[in-house]
């Protein structure tokens, strides 16, 4: 019985002695142990157009702005630019309509400080804009963007 005691003493000096130091640690700071998501992931969205135009409207711009905004902090490997037109005109007029949704797109991201080596453009017409049993594809007045990020 004396043995028991004894050894429960030891290891409750044993135990504090471990507390005392640990209380010595350095604390660590809040923000080295809470980790949130980066924004730096890749993603597509949509910019959409007024029929028979390649102007940006007010709500475009807001959009590649703010996407330009968070990516300043990220590594952009490459950021594509699909410009497109539906199926209403002639389709090398549809093309040159998808060309320069695409380029007004890209400069837009460009002014806004978009941090890309290049970016790549592309444009589609309206090659696409039909579907096969000869319905009007909806939502074709557009410019995809295809942005791989990831983080600094």
């Amino acid at each position: 019985m004396k043995f028991a005691k004894g050894a429960a003493g030891r290891i409750g000096l044993a135990a504090l002695t471990v507390a005392g130091m640990a209380a010595c640690a350095p604390t660590a700071k809040r923000t080295d142990l809470v980790v949130g998501e980066s924004i730096c992931a890749s993603g597509r969205f949509d910019v959409y157009f007024v029929e028979n135009q390649a102007r940006l409207t007010d709500a475009a711009t807001l959009l590649l702005n703010t996407a330009a905004e968070k990516a300043r902090d990220c590594r952009i490997q490459r950021v594509r630019v699909i410009g497109l037109a539906d199926a209403t005109g002639a389709p090398d007029v549809n093309l040159s309509l998808s060309q320069r949704r695409a380029r007004a797109v890209a400069d837009a991201l460009a002014r806004a400080g978009m941090p890309a080596p290049a970016f790549e453009l592309n444009a589609v017409g309206d090659a696409g804009a039909v579907t096969p049993s000869g319905a009007d594809e909806l939502l074709r007045r557009r410019a995809e963007v295809i942005i791989e990020a990831v983080p600094r």
